[in-house]
């Protein structure tokens, strides 16, 4: 028979048991102390490719200048564009009143300006032509860094004409009870310009200088996507009418097929015999896959310069 058991008194077991657990706490400090270590260097790495980023995108801001200077010489060409752009863009254009769009329509460049430093922050400047509202030529809003490193924003007063301020003008607003009432200070887009309570919460300045400002031509060309689709639409109606009479869908198809085809071809001979020297942009831009959009676009700016 083999021996019974040693009994274990209830001392041993909270002895052993206290131990374990100063064993565990031990294991889990050290390990907690490790990975500290391991997180300290990933934090040097991480400033170290911060600053290497910094540097990178200082040397591409100013690579992209030329740039940004030649394709606001062709948008000077095409009337209301940024106008266009910025009601077509679909966060901006829930900013936008009536009145917001009839003073924007006068807008003629817009330009953003990223500081040297490119973390210390970036100036956004509107243009404008003559206009009925204010007599400012240019408005602009810049995001800096304060003293204490926090980010803080200043802009140009706008000089309103007298009873122009779209932002204090009274507005009539219809409550419950269906009687009018006026609300001293109404929405506009021109109020983001007297804004500086959070700048760095300042989403309508990240969104222009990220968004518009690098590519405002897909915004632009949004409009007349949906105008065409729209009149698209209305024709599909008038060919389907004519198809029902003439009681032959192919040969009506293959007839329009080869029409617009005769017509395209005769469009664009007519653009290059009258203006030779654009014919070199619109070849080069097609090789270069812009896309249906932008040849849909060159197109039409070819036919408003003839």
């Amino acid at each position: 028979m083999s021996a019974p058991a040693a009994k274990v008194s209830k001392k041993e077991l909270t002895t052993n048991h206290k131990e374990a657990l100063e064993t565990l706490e031990k294991e889990q400090q050290e390990a907690v102390e490790r990975i500290d270590e391991v997180q300290n260097e990933i934090d040097k790495l991480n400033e170290q490719a911060s600053a290497e980023i910094l540097k990178v995108e200082q040397n591409y801001n100013q690579l992209r200048q030329p740039f940004f200077q030649k394709r606001s010489e062709w948008i000077a060409k095409i009337p209301d564009f940024w106008v266009t752009t910025l009601i077509s863009h679909p966060q901006l254009s829930s900013l936008l009143g009536e009145e917001d769009e009839e003073a924007l329509h006068h807008l003629t460049r817009i330009e953003v300006i990223e500081f040297e430093d490119v973390k210390s922050g970036y100036r956004i400047d509107f243009y404008f032509e003559e206009n009925p509202y204010f007599e400012n030529k240019v408005i602009s809003k810049e995001f800096h860094l304060d003293e204490s490193g926090d980010l803080a924003s200043k802009s140009t007063e706008i000089q309103w004409k007298s009873g122009k301020d779209l932002t204090t003008r009274p507005c009539q607003i219809l409550n419950k009870g269906g009687r009018k009432r006026l609300r001293e200070e109404p929405d506009s887009f021109f109020t983001w310009f007297t804004d500086h309570t959070d700048a760095g919460a300042d989403e309508l300045g990240e969104l222009i200088k990220d968004d518009i400002w690098l590519n405002p031509l897909q915004y632009y060309l949004v409009s007349d996507i949906d105008h065409e689709e729209g009149e698209g639409e209305g024709n599909g109606d008038e060919i389907v009418g004519l198809e029902d009479s003439d009681g032959d869908e192919e040969d009506s198809e293959e007839d329009e097929e080869d029409d617009d085809d005769e017509e395209g071809f005769q469009l664009e001979t007519v653009i290059f015999e009258r203006a030779p020297s654009l014919e070199q942009e619109f070849t080069s831009s097609t090789n270069q896959n812009f896309g249906s959009m932008t040849g849909m676009f060159l197109r039409r700016l070819l036919l408003r310069s003839l």
